[in-house]
């Protein structure tokens, strides 16, 4: 084995092992956003909205999708995590925008049930649950987007 032979080699090495780490971020977020929004409904009881439940659409099955990435160490995990993730955002950003005032009544999808507006979580004064679920859905892309990057053969 010649010499950058074996440089190429463990340069895959220390890839693979950033990957992973990415990856388990990626999970980690995944995981505690997901116990959150159980938390909140069961513990706490905020009942979700319509749009919370998409938002759970998207994120829950992360969980198991980049569990199945990292066991063993799978590249191709972000071509199902990155659209989950990135729908995920799309209505966490829509949920934003409406619990600003932005998105006038008329297009709100909430009708019976909770209100999609209604202030049940209001840590410091200004973070919400749309807030924390557009947070949890962007970083987890950030982290698939660096993975990709790093990873790449």
């Amino acid at each position: 084995m010649n010499s950058s032979s074996k440089q190429n080699e463990i340069s895959n090495r220390q890839n693979n092992r950033d990957g992973w780490y990415l990856l388990f971020g990626c999970w980690l977020i995944a995981s505690v956003a997901t116990l959150g929004s159980l938390f909140l409904d069961k513990a706490v009881g905020i009942e979700p909205c319509s749009l919370c439940w998409y938002q759970r659409i998207f994120m829950y099955p992360l969980v198991l999708v980049l569990l199945t990435g990292l066991l063993p160490l799978d590249r191709r995990v972000t071509r199902y995590a990155l659209p989950l993730a990135f729908f995920g955002w799309m209505t966490a950003f829509y949920h934003l925008l409406m619990y600003v005032g932005i998105v006038p009544e008329s297009l709100q999808p909430c009708g019976s049930g909770p209100s999609c507006v209604q202030d049940d979580l209001g840590l410091f004064g200004f973070v919400n649950i749309p807030m924390l679920s557009l947070l949890s859905f962007s970083v987890v892309i950030g982290l698939l987007l660096v993975f990709m990057q790093r990873t790449k053969q």
